[in-house]
C-alpha cells in the first residue's frame, strides 16, 4: 500500500535549495505541459482522468497537451516541480510554502481541491484523553503536516512541543511501529489511521476536522508558466471538476470511478469511501471559490507559516516569517511584498463555476 502522501523532508528542501533550484522555469508560450501527483484520497482524480481520456478532453479543447505523472514519492514530485521539470504539481498549502515558494519558485494554487476533515489524527495506545499525551514520545514524520497537527493539538489544551518528545518516523514505518510495546502514540494520516484504529488499543484523541481547513490540498502551477498560458489552468479546472464530480455521483459511473480511484490508491471501495468521509472535497467551483475568498485563509496561512519559520523552513537564515509574500485572491500580501512566491487565485475556479471554461 502506498501511503507517501503529505511528507515533507527538510533533508530535501536543503538539497533543492542548495542545488539552486530557486529560479523560475522560463515563461513563454507554449502547448505540451507536465503535471506531477502523488497518491492521496484527493488527488486520486488526477490519475483517474488521465486513464479514462478525460484529461485528453480538455487539453484538446484548449489545443494542447497535458501529460499527467504519478510518483510514488511525493517529495520527489515537488522537489521535480521545483527544479521545473514540470509546470504543475499535487501538494499541501504547507509543502507549497515550504518547498517550491522557500525554493524561490513563484508558485500558483490553480485549485484548491479539499482539506482534511478527518483524514489526520492524534493517536494514544490505551489512552482516551489528549491530555495524556503529555511526557510521551510521540511517533510522527517530522517536520509533516502530522507535525503540524501535533502542534494544534498541543495548543488546544495549552501544551507545547516541550510537553512531549517527537520520533521522527517513516510513514512506511508507522503502523508496524504502533504495534510495539515502546510506541504509545502517534500522529499520522488515512489510510493509516485507518488501519491504527483498527487495534483495540488504539484511541482517537484529537483530528484534523478540529482544525478544519488548516490542511489544505492544492494543484498548484509555475506563476509564470501560468500567466503566459491560461489555457493551461483553464484546462486543469476543467479537469479536476468533472473527474471531482464522480467522487460525489450517486450513479453506476461514480461507484466505479471510486472503486478504481481505491484500488489506484491501495484500499478498496469502502476504505476509499471511508476516506473521502473524512475529507472536505470541493466538488463544486463555487464551494472552492467561496473557501479560497473567505477570511479563514489568510489565517491559516499565517499559522503555517510561523509553523514553518519556527521549524527553520523557510529558507537559511530566514530572519523572520514574513521573508517569503503569500498573496491571496483579494491582492493582499501576507509578509514580504516584495518577495511574493506563494499565491492563491480564485480565477480558474471561478471560470469553472460561471461555465466560462
Amino acid at each position: 500500500m502506498q501511503t507517501f502522501s503529505k511528507i515533507l523532508s527538510i533533508t530535501a528542501l536543503s538539497a533543492s535549495l542548495a542545488l539552486g533550484f530557486g529560479s523560475i522555469a522560463k515563461a513563454e508560450q507554449k502547448t505540451e505541459f507536465k503535471v506531477a501527483w502523488s497518491i492521496y484520497v484527493g488527488w486520486m482524480p488526477w490519475g483517474y482522468a488521465a486513464d479514462h481520456g478525460i484529461v485528453k478532453k480538455w487539453a484538446d479543447k484548449y489545443g494542447i497537451k497535458i501529460d499527467i505523472t504519478q510518483f510514488n514519492d511525493y517529495v520527489e514530485s515537488m522537489n521535480q516541480y521545483t527544479a521545473g521539470a514540470f509546470d504543475a504539481v499535487t501538494l499541501t498549502n504547507m509543502d507549497g510554502l515550504s518547498i517550491p515558494a522557500a525554493g524561490g519558485v513563484d508558485t500558483t494554487a490553480v485549485i484548491v481541491g479539499d482539506f482534511s476533515n478527518g483524514n489526520d489524527a492524534v493517536i494514544l495506545k490505551d489512552k482516551a484523553s489528549l491530555a495524556d499525551i503529555k511526557g510521551q514520545n510521540v511517533n510522527l514524520v517530522e517536520f509533516s503536516v502530522s507535525h503540524y497537527l501535533l502542534a494544534r493539538a498541543l495548543e488546544s489544551i495549552k501544551l507545547t512541543e516541550r510537553d512531549v518528545k517527537v520520533v521522527n518516523t517513516s510513514d512506511a514505518d508507522m503502523v508496524a511501529a504502533y504495534k510495539t510495546a515502546d510506541v504509545s502514540a502517534v500522529v499520522t494520516w488515512n489510510p493509516l489511521v485507518s488501519t491504527i484504529l483498527e487495534d483495540p488499543t488504539a484511541k482517537k484523541v484529537f483530528d484534523s476536522s478540529q482544525v478544519p481547513g488548516e490542511i489544505i490540498d492544492l494543484m498548484v502551477a509555475n506563476s509564470g508558466v501560468l500567466k503566459d498560458n491560461p489555457n493551461f489552468g483553464k484546462a486543469l479546472a476543467g479537469i479536476w471538476y468533472e473527474t471531482a464530480a464522480l467522487l460525489r455521483a450517486d450513479t453506476a459511473e461514480g461507484k466505479a470511478a471510486r472503486e478504481a480511484m481505491g484500488s489506484a490508491s491501495g484500499t478498496d471501495l469502502a476504505g476509499f469511501e471511508a476516506q473521502l468521509a473524512a475529507t472536505k472535497l470541493f466538488d463544486k467551483p463555487a464551494d472552492a471559490v467561496a473557501f479560497t475568498a473567505s477570511p479563514g485563509l489568510p489565517k491559516t496561512m499565517d499559522l503555517v507559516r510561523n509553523f514553518l519559520f519556527e521549524k527553520g523552513l523557510l529558507g537559511n537564515g530566514a530572519p523572520s516569517a514574513d521573508v517569503i509574500g503569500i498573496e491571496m485572491p483579494d491582492g493582499k500580501v501576507l509578509g514580504d511584498i516584495g518577495n511574493v512566491k506563494l499565491r492563491f487565485t480564485e480565477t480558474y475556479m471561478k471560470a469553472a463555476a460561471d461555465g466560462s471554461l
